[in-house]
């Protein structure tokens, strides 16, 4: 009884008569399932309804039914008639739950274990797993689909572990999102059963205490056992060894036995370092497996000092300024220590009893457990820089001491108590000595400056006046000069200018044809008579020879000046040797030529050429 469709047909005659009167009628029904009178029409109206259930959209989802309208109130013998296609597609509802392929489904390949010890690796292999299987669902379509909104069941929501789970037994149910349509007596959802294997895998070893904390004293001997740092291997069905090895070890303080992971000191431990954060010194190890691939995992030891008094209090400050009379201005002293409590203070201070002045001339007054007071005891010091010895004691269990030194610089004070200038220099050390070795330093080097002054000002002042002429000595007829002194420039003019004068007996020579005249050409004139050396020398004459010669060459008007062209062409005139024409090659047999022999190798061609006799 329910409503499908409605069809319609138009009659062109009068529809108050038979004529114009319409009746309906079902001819078929395509297909006939699940049965052949599925539908029924009213035959005045056209109604179309189902006359029975089971309507089945799985197994028929469109019916085609032909309808004949006949007018003469549907008389088929005396009316006319046409028909018509009606076309009815049956629409979905929920009324059939999904159900399993087969109840039970076996992974097609096993899955890598993935264990979850929150090694960073692992933790990435989780993430990424791959490992899954499909289980397929059946609907009365007959087609299987995926189960579940995303089209497949994902494998791995968390890590699994071979050693805990060597297969793991699921089981899988699917329903609609949807509920049945109402009044369908089905079950709403299916199961099956899932079987899923693991396959072992190498995992990395891992410290079960990590970060694990030890507590000793610091200053252990070298080769203390401090503790055993070991790694587990999770692969209990792999018979693999595990080895350890230093990581980071900022100090090189710690060994580890490679095979049981057994910590010892390598260097004594203090806690004063600079590698210790907090008393705390950190260092790390690696546990690494022989496996296929090997695979390795870390750990971190840290270490806390537990502080002992084994350094000595040092004094502060290490120098210090006081005033040469007491009363005026006191030191205040305190002392510093790398330990920690309860191995520092309160401090004792004390001047050692040897020396005996040192007792004699400070004094020391506590003012607390950190702080006293170092001050002197006579009425005067004279001024400058004292080491003044301290002895300084922790509180510390044994107690420990230090004799520390401070410079303390006594020095002249104004009524302020603030050291003077002159108190200054006093302080520095400086005695009367000292200031007065140092100012005959500095009156030798001003000297031996002045000195230096004078000597080049008497240089250059013989430098000006020196003789315009050559030495007499020096004769231009018998030695090189020299060309590249050109004189003290304007301020070498204190010469006898008289000498560039032409003389008198040169006027002949100007009075010359006009022609080339060379520039050093010797002026003709009267020429001096220089003395004559003696033949034979006398012990006095010699000095007398050289006066003369000075003499007449400085009475010479043709001696060239000092700065002129100087001539090297003129030979004199005249020798003193006279002829030589009387010297002859020939041999007379009376002249004796032996004593050539005496004049050594370079005359022996000579000696043999004339001193061999006459048969020669």
């Amino acid at each position: 009884g329910t409503y499908v469709m409605t069809v319609t047909a138009n009659d062109a005659d009068d529809s108050t008569t038979a004529n114009g009167m319409v009746r309906y009628r079902i001819v078929t029904q395509t297909p006939q399932s699940p049965s052949q009178n599925m539908f029924t029409i009213n035959s005045e109206t056209g109604d179309i309804v189902t006359v029975a259930a089971g309507l089945d959209r799985e197994k028929v989802q469109q019916y085609i039914v032909i309808v004949q309208a006949t007018d003469m109130e549907g008389n088929l013998n005396y009316g006319l008639s046409n028909t018509a296609t009606a076309i009815i597609t049956v629409t979905d509802v929920n009324d059939n739950p999904p159900e399993f392929t087969t109840s039970t489904v076996t992974a097609r390949r096993p899955c890598p274990e993935l264990a979850a010890n929150g090694v960073a690796r692992q933790q990435k292999a989780v993430r990424d797993a791959t490992c899954h299987t499909c289980v397929l669902a059946r609907s009365r379509l007959g087609f299987s689909r995926p189960v579940g909104p995303r089209e497949k069941m994902q494998g791995l929501a968390a890590a699994v572990d071979y050693e805990m789970n060597r297969a793991f037994m699921l089981t899988v149910m699917v329903s609609n999102q949807a509920p049945l349509a109402s009044g369908i007596q089905m079950s709403f959802q299916s199961t099956a059963g899932v079987t899923i294997s693991v396959t072992d895998v190498n995992e990395a070893p891992y410290f079960p205490t990590n970060h694990k904390l030890i507590r000793l004293e610091e200053g252990v001997p070298t080769g203390t056992v401090l503790t055993t740092f070991s790694a587990v291997d999770p692969d209990r069905f792999m018979q693999q060894a595990v080895r350890y090895s230093k990581l980071s070890d900022p100090a090189n303080w710690l060994n580890i036995n490679a095979t049981n992971g057994q910590i010892t000191t390598a260097a004594v431990l203090d806690r004063e370092s600079d590698y210790i954060k907090n008393n705390v010194y950190e260092a790390t190890f690696l546990a690494a497996d022989n496996g296929i691939p090997p695979a390795s995992g870390t750990g971190t030891l840290q270490i806390y000092l537990i502080d002992i008094n084994d350094n000595a209090p040092e004094l502060l400050p290490k120098e210090a300024q006081i005033c040469e009379k007491p009363n005026l201005n006191v030191i205040n002293i305190t002392a510093a220590d790398a330990d920690i409590d309860p191995n520092v203070g309160p401090f004792v201070f004390e001047l050692p009893s040897v020396p005996s002045a040192v007792r004699k001339n400070w004094t020391i007054t506590r003012l607390n457990g950190d702080y006293a007071q170092l001050s002197l005891r006579i009425m005067y010091l004279e001024a400058g820089v004292y080491d003044v010895p301290i002895i300084v004691t922790d509180s510390g269990n044994p107690p420990l001491y230090n004799t520390s030194v401070i410079k303390v610089k006594v020095c002249p004070c104004d009524e302020n108590g603030d050291c003077t200038t002159i108190g200054a220099v006093a302080a520095a050390g400086l005695g009367t000595g000292a200031i007065i070795a140092i100012l005959i330093c500095i009156i030798i080097l001003l000297t031996m400056v002045l000195l230096f002054v004078v000597w080049m000002k008497r240089r250059e002042k013989e430098r000006h006046t020196k003789q315009l002429l050559i030495d007499p000595e020096d004769d231009v007829r018998d030695n090189i000069l020299k060309y590249d002194e050109e004189g003290g420039g304007e301020e070498d003019q204190d010469y006898d200018l008289s000498q560039l004068q032409q003389p008198e007996t040169m006027e002949h020579v100007l009075n010359k044809t006009p022609g080339v005249r060379r520039v050093d050409e010797r002026p003709i004139g009267a020429e001096p008579q220089y003395p004559i050396r003696p033949v034979i020398p006398h012990p006095g004459d010699i000095g007398d020879f050289i006066n003369e010669g000075l003499r007449a060459a400085d009475n010479d008007p043709t001696a060239p000046p000092y700065d002129s062209l100087l001539v090297f062409d003129y030979e004199g005139s005249g020798s003193t040797a006279g002829s030589v024409s009387s010297l002859n090659s020939s041999s007379s047999g009376d002249q004796d030529y032996d004593y050539l022999n005496d004049w050594g190798p370079r005359f022996k061609k000579l000696a043999d050429m004339y001193g061999g006799g006459e048969e020669d």
